[in-house]
């Protein structure tokens, strides 16, 4: 008999559950129906061939509106899909510095991080400490300093440098244009 059953809804009650004695009812066209018993109001939009949305419960009387809800639903997909599509996934790229790097080394790993934040990415820069190497972290520290001093006319440092566990970390993000 209803038009409308069950379709995946997130918190808006729809025709038959709402349950209150008395709702403000808006019309179709946006028009304000007045304060009416939940079952006129569902005679209204039955008789319209739309549904009765609950849009405001917290309202005291709560407001509903008539409209058609499978139409409503689909536009609200629709905005939520345009809106993921315009959202700008930032990810975050890994380079990996040992030690005892040499220069040639330490600048082509760099300017591959420079292409990165030039994209728009978020770089995680990391030393990796072998054997007797962790008697010398400020040696890594030094190492990621002079890194994010080349790379700093793109990106800024976001997170100073920290040990986890054999590895020391910074983190950089690029410069708002």
């Amino acid at each position: 008999m209803w038009r409308c059953f069950t379709i995946s809804k997130k918190e808006l009650q729809i025709n038959e559950e709402i349950r209150d004695k008395e709702v403000r009812v808006v019309g179709d066209d946006g028009a304000q129906l007045g304060v009416m018993s939940a079952k006129d109001a569902q005679k209204l939009a039955i008789e319209k061939n739309l549904d009765l949305v609950k849009i405001a419960p917290q309202a005291v009387p709560p407001v509903c509106r008539i409209m058609d809800y499978g139409k409503y639903r689909f536009e609200q997909a629709k905005r939520e899909k345009e809106a993921r599509k315009n959202q700008k996934t930032v990810e975050i790229k890994e380079v990996r510095l040992s030690l005892n790097i040499d220069t040639h080394d330490f600048e082509t790993k760099a300017n591959n991080a420079l292409k990165f934040l030039k994209s728009g990415d978020k770089v995680k820069v990391s030393v990796r400490f072998r054997g007797r190497e962790m008697a010398h972290p400020e040696m890594g520290d030094t190492l990621l300093k002079r890194f994010a001093e080349y790379c700093a006319e793109v990106g800024a440092l976001e997170k100073a440098a920290k040990m986890e566990g054999r590895s020391m970390v910074i983190f950089l993000s690029p410069k708002a244009r």
